[in-house]
């Protein structure tokens, strides 16, 4: 049954906690957004160390709001890790099942089975301070998972490890979760680091959830115009409702009338933002039926496997990814289309 947070609430002189999101069992969902928006708060009521205001927090259909954090079966890795520096590799990941009381051989045949798991064999009798960031975060995911727990909770576990490092643990994470099956919430700030491994993306700002769905929908096809901007690089285009041609709206702005498929409902004449992302826009000849405006290039960056260009339009900037070089030069005069399907409508105030 997974968790479930109905309408947690949790309120501060000038901040205010307000969520309401499931996790389906054996699956991995992020709480994504960026510094300060709630995401850490809000972990940390999952786990029990804060308490909430008002809400009920279910975890396999059991209302735990109330039961202490020992009691609710959770693991939690820390962002900083939170070792032992006193003890070996195996100490720290039997430290939870010696709390637990454990017997001696079954704990040391649990330590060994982890080990195991996340790639450690042979480290159980080293000390964690001799050990990298990477073999650190290693021994804090297994140390979580020691006790067998219902759900796993993981605090930004990657943010203090160089790029390349993060791109490999985090795709070990995902084995890891994938392999046991274990329920699990993610926080990070780091869009990448969230669709790569995600089942399901909730999209936090100021407290609130802006969104949940799969990376797909969140990318593809987002609600509010928080999300299009916080996720990837999105291009806008403030304009009105025009009308509707069959299943296209059409759009009025100061670059000329779009046409945009959508499945949202919009009154006439109303404000909206068209939203397009920057590697579904094409150069060149105009396409049959898509929306195509004039932009004047003011930067080309030369990536390798794609070329991003900034444009500008009538004193607004907009981003095209191209894949491969892109044969065009500053200060050139290009043409811009895209797809009505590979667009966006939101209402100007979402």
């Amino acid at each position: 049954m997974g968790l479930s947070l109905q309408s947690v609430k949790k309120r501060y002189p000038d901040f205010e906690i307000d969520v309401s999101f499931d996790v389906e069992s054996g699956t991995l969902a992020t709480l994504l957004g960026p510094s300060g928006c709630g995401k850490t708060t809000t972990l940390h009521i999952v786990a029990g160390f804060i308490r909430p205001d008002g809400g009920r927090i279910l975890l396999d259909g059991v209302r735990v709001d109330d039961v202490p954090p020992h009691e609710r079966m959770a693991g939690l890795v820390f962002q900083d890790y939170a070792l032992f520096p006193n003890m070996s590799v195996s100490g720290n990941i039997g430290f939870g099942l010696r709390m637990q009381g454990w017997p001696k051989e079954r704990a040391d045949r649990r330590v060994f089975e982890l080990l195991e798991l996340v790639r450690l064999s042979g480290y159980g009798g080293r000390s964690v301070t001799s050990l990298s960031g990477g073999e650190q975060q290693r021994v804090a995911l297994a140390r979580a998972l020691a006790p067998e727990p219902k759900i796993l909770l993981l605090d930004e576990p990657l943010s203090a490890l160089d790029a390349n490092l993060r791109k490999s643990l985090r795709g070990e994470i995902r084995r890891i979760q994938r392999e046991l099956s274990v329920t699990t919430v993610y926080v990070t700030h780091d869009q990448e680091e969230a669709f790569a491994i995600s089942d399901r993306i909730a999209v936090m700002n100021d407290g609130r959830l802006e969104q949940s769905g799969t990376p797909q929908e969140i990318y593809n096809d987002p609600e509010t115009l928080f999300v299009a901007q916080f996720v990837g690089l999105t291009n806008t285009i403030r304009g009105t409702i025009a009308g509707k041609k069959g299943p296209l709206f059409e759009i009025d702005s100061p670059l000329g009338r779009f046409k945009a498929r959508s499945h949202r409902l919009f009154d006439g004449k109303r404000d909206v933002v068209l939203i397009f992302r920057p590697e579904r826009v094409t150069l060149g000849p105009k396409k049959k039926d898509w929306n195509v405006f004039q932009g004047e290039v003011a930067r080309c960056e030369y990536l390798g496997d794609s070329t991003l260009l900034d444009l500008n339009a009538k004193g607004t900037g907009f981003t095209v990814k191209i894949t491969g070089e892109a044969l065009c030069a500053t200060g050139e005069t290009v043409l811009i289309g895209f797809s009505p399907d590979d667009c966006t409508i939101l209402k100007a105030s979402g």
